[in-house]
């Protein structure tokens, strides 16, 4: 279509990983179906074919959008503006440039530390969003850039970082940020979409890292609401298309294609009509077909869904559940009682699954020594009691997330020796254990609880961004004004602290970087809940004279 906008989207890995996040995959679709969208697609190793000729003095293109789902691809992101000759700090950018937009859970979290790299960030769902941000992007598209901002700030979702100001004290500690002016909304908010279907695939191929398969959002959110859960907390509420009218039509329409099948979701046997769904897929049309699941629910996995799933080619299923210790679940809010555990290993083995994956965290708020011994202990009677069923443990350290209940808590030192007890304990009994790596964790937080400060240590890393030591180097030279940091922004203070951001417990009315981005729940109930889980997990073993009964578990 002639006068199209000119567009890529980029994901910040390989072609195999980045066409296996359905997130990227409906994001490119939403794009290509427009004609008024002429969109390519680029990865770390490889690249659509690029847009013939050139405008002007700049790349040629309209809009440069990235996905963002783990807070450690952050650097990639300017390796992939250099490869386009965008400028990599949006106040380098002219008339001639890209808008460069970002979306995805990292970003709708919090964008800040990535903020002076993006022209836009799509807060929330891409169904509601693009075609909104697109809309309006083709209405200003001939207006000079500062214009062009401006009008994309109008659209709801659609936070413009470079119209929001970061106020400092004498110290540097953020007091807020505010609007350039009263024209701009001083609340961005997250967009849900509530619609009746969800998605799916959009390509299959088998050069994904899940080759050949056929992805179907069976359910969005959670409504289990884990403290710590950004894929609970940020996505509510919980939505479930309709069996008949949603999913298999989806299911049905990969399969005339593949006959690999990948059911997702944060909790997808709590979907309303799940047992319909699998009854469906109990037919024998199904029979050449391999089906797999996401993690699932403990307390709803039944000898029928083990039965059905070994017949449909699974070998294993994964549950979560966080710890062995009944205390830190019921901290957690994790409606999950030991028996119920034990129950879903049983059911798994004896519908004919050969494995159990469970995951695990370490370093959670009140957590002891004695809470990680029972996790051990927990997995060691799982072994005893399901003999026969392979065990794996999957166990990361606890990291804050924006718009949970645990944002204010800081990660634990003392998770990387828990974590080496865990396999000290387990692996000479036969229980692998996939440790999560304490050092990524700690980085992970930087990221996921930093502000616009982080931006020049990001820019700073590249190039040692694979090595925690890298990432300590980067930040140490910012600090002390020895990193080479062109083109950033003149009137960002100095990065507080590495402790203070990874490590302390932030007091709840501390002003956080993401304040002036609206997540489903308001601040003040993510503080209740906080507080009613620590105040569980108190040590209740030497109570003072006049010290309050402990309180019901949070549920």
């Amino acid at each position: 279509m002639a006068g199209a906008l000119r567009a890529v989207l980029a994901f910040p890995s390989t072609y195999a990983v980045g066409i296996t996040s359905l997130g990227f995959q409906v994001v490119w679709a939403s794009l290509a179906r427009r004609p008024d969208v002429d969109v390519r697609r680029l990865f770390t190793d490889s690249a659509d074919p690029p847009h013939s000729g050139s405008r002007g003095r700049g790349t040629g293109l309209d809009l440069f959008g990235l996905s963002l789902s783990w807070e450690l691809d952050g650097p990639v992101l300017l390796d992939l503006l250099d490869g386009q000759r965008i400028p990599r700090w949006s106040h380098q950018r002219g008339d001639d440039d890209p808008i460069v937009f970002g979306g995805g859970p990292v970003l709708t979290a919090n964008p800040e530390p990535l903020a002076p790299f993006l022209d836009a960030v799509l807060l929330g769902d891409g169904e509601r969003l693009l075609p909104a941000f697109l809309d309006a992007l083709q209405a200003c598209r001939a207006l000079p850039r500062p214009e062009r901002l401006r009008a994309l700030a109008q659209v709801e979702g659609v936070y413009v970082p470079a119209l929001y100001v970061p106020r400092y004290d004498q110290e540097g500690t953020l007091l807020g940020i505010d609007p350039v002016d009263a024209s701009l909304p001083a609340t961005v908010s997250k967009q849900t979409w509530r619609g009746e279907s969800l998605t799916h695939s959009t390509v299959i191929t088998p050069e994904a890292a899940w080759p050949s398969i056929h992805m179907v959002e069976v359910v969005r959110s959670c409504p289990e609401l884990c403290r710590f859960c950004l894929a609970s907390y940020l996505t509510l509420p919980f939505r479930t298309p309709s069996l008949e009218r949603s999913l298999m039509p989806a299911v049905e329409k990969g399969l005339a294609v593949t006959r690999r099948l990948g059911l997702l979701g944060a909790s997808v046997t709590q979907h309303p009509e799940f047992a319909d769904l699998l009854h469906w897929l109990d037919a024998d049309r199904f029979a050449d077909t391999r089906v797999s699941v996401s993690s699932v629910r403990a307390a709803t996995v039944t000898p029928e869904l083990g039965r059905i799933l070994a017949k449909r080619g699974s070998r294993s299923l994964t549950i979560a559940i966080e710890s062995g210790s009944d205390r830190m679940r019921t901290l957690v809010n994790k409606k999950l009682d030991r028996e119920e555990i034990v129950a879903a290993a049983r059911h798994a083995r004896d519908g004919g699954l050969t494995g159990l994956k469970l995951y695990g965290m370490v370093g959670l708020p009140t957590e002891e020594a004695a809470d990680v011994e029972a996790t051990a202990d927990l997995l060691m009677a799982l072994k005893k009691a399901v003999p026969g069923l392979r065990l794996t443990l999957g166990v990361s350290t606890f990291v804050p997330k924006a718009h949970t209940p645990f944002q204010w808590e800081g990660v634990r030192p003392e998770a990387e020796k828990r974590l080496k007890l865990l396999a000290k304990r387990l692996q000479p009994k036969g229980i692998e254990l996939r440790p999560e790596s304490y050092g990524w964790s700690v980085i992970q937080a930087l990221i996921s609880r930093g502000d616009r400060r982080l931006a020049p240590v990001i820019a700073a890393v590249r190039g040692r961004q694979d090595s925690l030591g890298g990432w300590k180097r980067a930040y140490r030279a910012v600090r002390d004004g020895e990193a080479d940091t062109e083109g950033a922004p003149g009137d960002l203070p100095l990065p507080p602290p590495w402790q203070e951001v990874i490590h302390a417990t932030w007091h709840d009315d501390r002003p956080l970087p993401w304040d002036h981005l609206a997540g489903p729940l308001p601040r003040d109930t993510l503080a209740r809940h906080r507080r009613e889980a620590i105040a569980f997990g108190l040590p209740l073993s030497a109570p003072s004279a006049g010290q309050p009964a402990a309180p019901s578990p949070p549920r």
